[in-house]
């Protein structure tokens, strides 16, 4: 009991409960004014944070009640996401490997296994775009994920995905291996130096192919932004306004902007250590193996599990677990 104590103690030290605490009181004081509620879609986001801390602080509470070991346990991880970006919503993106269908199909497979997990977890999420593969499958799916740390939790997700399997494409049922990126990069709040220059931007407006109802099938509300000097292009079709898609596609092309910052000062550390400096199209990080035997295997901390089933329908706590733990 004792020791349970002395773990819930360190939680709150680590989580910081006092400053949880403060900036609940402090969005409450906002949402007392009126014109807090004039700019709708912040204040939405405003209050959806806030009922997020206060459900962190609700759990924190409780602990300190019930000491349920179990619970105390779960806790515990999110003190290993101490990364400024970690407790922010994450912009979420397969894109379907070189293979054609077989490629298109696992990546809707990765898609299904994803969203599972989001359902587990009770996490909102909002596709921003999506273009389906030609005969099956998704060429690439990007999509905005809303919960508390939620990039903390899948950022190291983000990595080239392997599988192997029989073919259900082929007549003769060859094994065959596919390939797909995952690419996670938090929903920055604050985006720092990280600004924009318009004379950067192309900017063109199209039909939306889909979601968003009738609306935006008849006018161009679709948004893609491609920005010259690097070359990076977003596309935004969920919304039924115009300036609704423009605002969400700024907002991703800057977190691809911090993402690759983050990656050239790696490359730039690892040079310096005389490490590779090669970048890659994604390191692989998964394997998931259905023929000849059943695996799922990350490459990084040698967790597996024979139960394959349960990890494309969702069961990847045990793998973002053991990776968690792994950089600690």
């Amino acid at each position: 009991m004792e020791d349970l104590k002395e773990r819930v103690a360190a939680i709150k030290q680590k989580l910081d409960f006092e400053k949880l605490r403060q900036e609940a009181r402090e969005i409450e004081a906002l949402s007392a004014h009126p014109e807090f509620w004039q700019d709708q879609q912040g204040a939405a986001e405003k209050m959806k944070k806030l009922a997020l801390i206060n459900k962190q602080i609700a759990e924190i509470e409780e602990l300190e009640i019930s000491l349920d070991e179990k619970k105390v346990a779960k806790l515990e991880l999110q003190t290993f996401l101490s990364g400024e970006q970690d407790q922010l919503a994450a912009i979420f993106s397969i894109h379907a490997g070189q293979g054609g269908v077989e490629a298109m199909d696992w990546a809707a497979m990765l898609k299904r296994m994803y969203l599972r997990f989001l359902e587990k977890r009770g996490w909102g999420y909002q596709v921003v775009d999506e273009t389906l593969g030609d005969e099956a499958g998704i060429k690439s799916i990007t999509m905005i994920i809303d919960g508390f740390y939620a990039y903390g939790w899948l950022k190291r997700e983000a990595g080239t995905h392997r599988l192997v399997r029989q073919s259900p494409f082929n007549a003769d049922k060859l094994r065959q291996t596919s390939f797909a990126l995952v690419e996670v990069l938090p929903k920055i709040e604050n985006t720092g130096d990280i600004s924009l220059n318009e004379n950067d931007l192309e900017i063109q407006f199209y039909h939306a192919s889909s979601h968003g109802g009738q609306n935006v099938q008849k006018v161009s509300t679709a948004v893609r932004i491609k920005h010259k000097p690097t070359g990076i292009t977003i596309s935004s079709q969920s919304q039924r306004y115009q300036a609704q898609n423009r605002k969400i596609a700024l907002e991703i092309l800057q977190a691809k902007l911090w993402g690759l910052r983050q990656a050239q000062a790696k490359l730039e550390e690892q040079r310096l250590k005389g490490g590779r400096t090669q970048a890659a199209w994604g390191t692989q990080i998964r394997s998931y193996v259905l023929h000849p035997y059943k695996m799922v295997k990350d490459l990084r901390t040698g967790y597996e599990t024979g139960d394959t089933q349960a990890v494309l329908d969702g069961g990847l706590e045990g793998f973002i677990e053991a990776e968690l733990r792994s950089v600690v």
